[in-house]
């Protein structure tokens, strides 16, 4: 509802049969390569900017001044004007109109039910369109996180080597049914195959790792290189994380091609390649564009959301929460991700669709079973151990940490994000991404925990040692068995793999911060890398001495893994509720509740301190989308007349007066001007506020009557009021607009607070108001107004953020 919500108001008390047959955009988010440019929107200032992009079916009159000419009066067009009800690129939806439209539908089906079966059967269908449409959703998200799952995990092994028997299977698959496999290395089996086997013959010395070591860096760079070039040229809109402007669009923003079928395909393929290349990134956030565009999509089926914009977005507000659901393994977790984070208008049938189609898709992919362990994730994990009080010290630092490193990776990005789009080397995407991917498979090759799949990575972090766990970081020193090792004697000293893979973190933990601030932003699909931190703990430090018995477990490395990567994901993104069930749902466990709350929520604080935006909301920012953000406060103390506008240095307020214009004096200002709308008034002594007519409204009705009745002539007189001017006898018939004339605009006053304008807009969904003084017109508010203002009380230049 962010932009416009309440714009017509008076289309739905005065003239809503105007708008009742209004014509859908049926291709309203489906297209590809369109580039963003929003210099000519109509978001952008009513007066400043091109034609508007509502529009109404119209009443026209034509006739003289007389009864005897009431005849030719043509009040109401029988069929829909091309053109009206749809909305141009970079344009913001009408709210208000679009629930008006549904609530008439409603009523028109109701009303018809009972007269024969087939009206029962359709009434049926209408009812039931909106589950049936949520369901193909959470059906289609769910197939499409398990077949990118699959090809990611087959493609990321791909670097390493092939499985001979079948190629179709992955490193772990292949060796599945090896019985020549060990426990020490249980990856090691005959029928899977490096590629220093392959190509030289050998698998151990100087000459093997340097043939891996090409054959990792060759197999990054093409999968990187395919998944760049296919974005470029199929599906520039493929790009990034897809969160903001899910965001926007969810705000009742129009990006045509964002959620259409090419940005479907391609995101799915170049999802796959992106993670396969080793770039550290998530498919989190893009599973989520995945979700919507299957959303958007499979609203077409149904006229009753295909054919109305705001209905369409209670679809994309359900398809985001499946995204989650599938992305993390968490249903609930992707319903308060949806309310908490995305959606703008969330009404209580759109939570329950939410909750259908999260469930929906879980089990979808559960189905699947992508990973071979019955779970949605691979990392998914369970603790038993219980946690101690004093541990909350621990948890609230591991809270403090992933908030400055929120704050640190928001400012680093954004700034890398602005050189990009400032500098040549924006121009070049391809360079970039094929220059960033050699730097991460480089450097990462060396480093086995870099080198593995964020997935396995974060899974072998959230894992706790057991008698079967291989990992270095369970090579703890013991002359026990196996298993009286792990139960009888926790307090082992730490083994050489410990330390080494201690120091192997430490510097994997340093790479992933500095590539993921040049890899997120990408043109490839880019989601952002959980970051995952790994507690170790000696019984005789200070912290734990007095509270740890000995010869017995104190605490669970594993869960501080998993405060730390929720922490450091709430400092980044600044969720707080969504993401700590979207962590409890990974772990299964209640009792873990408490540390992921004070964690989460200390991140969030340290993160405000240093700004209270949030990765999304920052790039929203860059990008220069028309977006007015609820959590942000406006606290200063400035009136609505110091931001309207014309100001004294501006030409006077284009107007039209309501019955002495003609059609010529009409065309001649819209011609010479380039606003989006026109109040009207009484007359130019009064300046007494009538309404508010469309550019876009005001050219279809005028090229409509043209064609529709005789002796519409260039001095035809126009008229927006509810009866003809007396004219002479001779007059040619004029023209009559009133049903195109929003009779009810939005006006505040021009002593109103600036903190109360800026609410209005944000809970209303307003694109413009118009300021009043004594009932007489003095000038106009638009959201893009409003977001200058906010810039410039926050010394920042107003022009410098809008439209990049």
């Amino acid at each position: 509802m962010e932009s416009e919500q309440l714009y017509h108001r008076g289309y739905c008390r005065n003239s809503y049969n105007s708008i009742a047959s209004a014509s859908s955009d049926e291709e309203l988010l489906d297209g590809a390569g369109i580039v963003m440019d929003f210099h000519t929107t109509e978001d952008d200032n009513l007066l400043d900017g091109d034609a508007a992009s509502r529009g109404s079916n119209y009443t026209m009159s034509n006739g003289g001044g007389g009864p005897s000419s009431s005849t030719h009066l043509l009040d109401f067009l029988e069929e829909p004007i091309p053109g009206v009800g749809t909305y141009d690129d970079f344009h913001t939806i009408d709210w208000v109109r679009e629930k008006c439209k549904d609530r008439e539908r409603h009523r028109k089906i109701n009303s018809k039910k009972k007269e024969s079966a087939w009206e029962f059967t359709k009434s049926l269908y209408d009812a039931w369109s909106g589950w049936l449409v949520v369901t193909l959703t959470g059906l289609a998200s769910g197939a499409l996180a398990g077949l990118i799952d699959i090809a990611a995990d087959w493609m990321n092994d791909l670097k390493e080597g092939v499985c001979l028997s079948a190629m179709w299977f992955n490193h772990e698959q292949c060796c599945w049914t090896s019985n020549e496999t060990t426990f020490a290395e249980r990856d090691k089996c005959p029928q899977w195959k490096s590629w220093a086997e392959l190509i030289l013959g050998q698998a151990e010395g100087p000459g093997s790792y340097i043939m891996n070591y090409f054959m990792y860096i060759y197999w990054a760079l093409s999968f990187a290189f395919l998944a760049v070039c296919l974005v470029k040229v199929f599906a520039p809109y493929a790009c990034g994380s897809g969160i903001p402007e899910i965001k926007t669009i969810l705000s009742g923003f129009i990006i045509r091609g964002y959620l259409g079928k090419w940005t479907l395909m391609i995101k799915t393929i170049t999802l796959v390649l992106a993670v396969a290349s080793g770039l550290s990134l998530g498919k989190e956030g893009p599973l989520v564009h995945v979700a919507c565009c299957c959303g958007n999509i499979f609203s077409y089926l149904f006229p009753k959301y295909s054919k109305n914009e705001a209905k369409k977005r209670e679809v994309l507000s359900a398809a985001s929460a499946a995204g989650v659901s599938v992305a993390f393994g968490a249903p609930i977790g992707g319903v308060l991700f949806s309310l908490e984070e995305v959606s703008y208008y969330f009404p209580l049938k759109t939570l329950w669709r939410s909750f259908f189609a999260a469930l929906v898709a879980a089990f979808v992919l559960r189905s699947i079973n992508p990973f071979g362990n019955s779970r949605l994730v691979l990392f998914y994990v369970e603790y038993h151990t219980p946690w101690y009080i004093f541990e909350l010290l621990p948890f609230i630092l591991l809270g403090v940490f992933g908030g400055l490193w929120g704050a640190f990776f928001i400012r680093a990005n954004i700034a890398w994000c602005r050189r990009r789009k400032s500098t040549r080397f924006g121009k070049y995407p391809v360079l970039e991404v094929i220059l960033v991917a050699a730097i991460t498979a480089v450097v990462a090759f060396p480093n086995p925990y870099t080198r593995q799949n964020t997935s396995e990575l974060i899974k072998e972090l959230f894992t706790d040692c057991g008698p079967l766990e291989s990992s270095q970081l369970c090579q703890y020193r013991s002359q026990m068995n196996g298993s009286k090792a792990f139960t009888d004697n926790p307090n082992r000293p730490a083994g050489p793999g410990v330390y080494s893979a201690m120091w192997q973190l430490c510097l994997a933990l340093i790479f992933k911060i500095i590539m993921t601030i040049f890899t997120f932003g990408l043109k490839v699909p880019s989601g952002l890398f959980i970051p995952s931190m790994l507690a170790y703990y000696h019984h005789d430090w200070f912290l734990f001495k007095e509270w740890c018995e000995v010869g017995a477990d104190c605490i669970t490395p594993g869960l501080y893994a998993m405060v730390g990567a929720a922490a450091c994901l709430g400092g980044v993104t600044r969720m707080t509720v969504s993401l700590v069930v979207i962590v409890f749902e990974l772990t299964g466990g209640l009792e873990y509740i408490v540390p992921l709350m004070a964690a989460v929520m200390t991140s969030k604080w340290v993160g405000d301190a240093f700004g209270r935006e949030g990765i999304y909301e920052a790039h929203i920012r860059l990008n220069g989308y028309p977006f007015l953000d609820a959590k942000e406060e406006f606290t200063h103390t400035t009136l609505a007349r110091d931001v309207m506008r014309p100001r004294s240095s501006d030409p006077p307020l284009a107007v039209l007066t309501q019955d002495d214009l003609t059609v010529e004096e009409l065309q001649s200002v819209i011609n010479e001007t380039s606003y989006n709308g026109f109040p009207v008034i009484v007359s130019k002594e009064s300046q007494r506020l009538v309404g508010f007519a469309l550019r876009r409204d005001i050219t279809i009705a005028i090229e409509n009557a043209r064609r529709k009745q005789e002796g519409i002539l260039l001095n035809s007189r126009v008229y927006f009021t509810q009866h003809a001017p007396t004219l002479p006898a001779d007059s040619p018939r004029p023209l009559k607009l009133r049903s195109i004339l929003d009779m009810s605009p939005f006006t505040v006053t021009d002593h109103t607070p600036m903190e109360i304008v800026v609410d209005i807009f944000r809970k209303l969904g307003l694109r413009q108001c118009l300021v009043t003084h004594n009932g007489r017109l003095l000038g106009i508010i638009t959201k893009k107004d409003i977001l200058r203002h906010m810039a410039q009380m926050a010394n920042q230049d107003p022009e410098s953020i809008m439209f990049n």
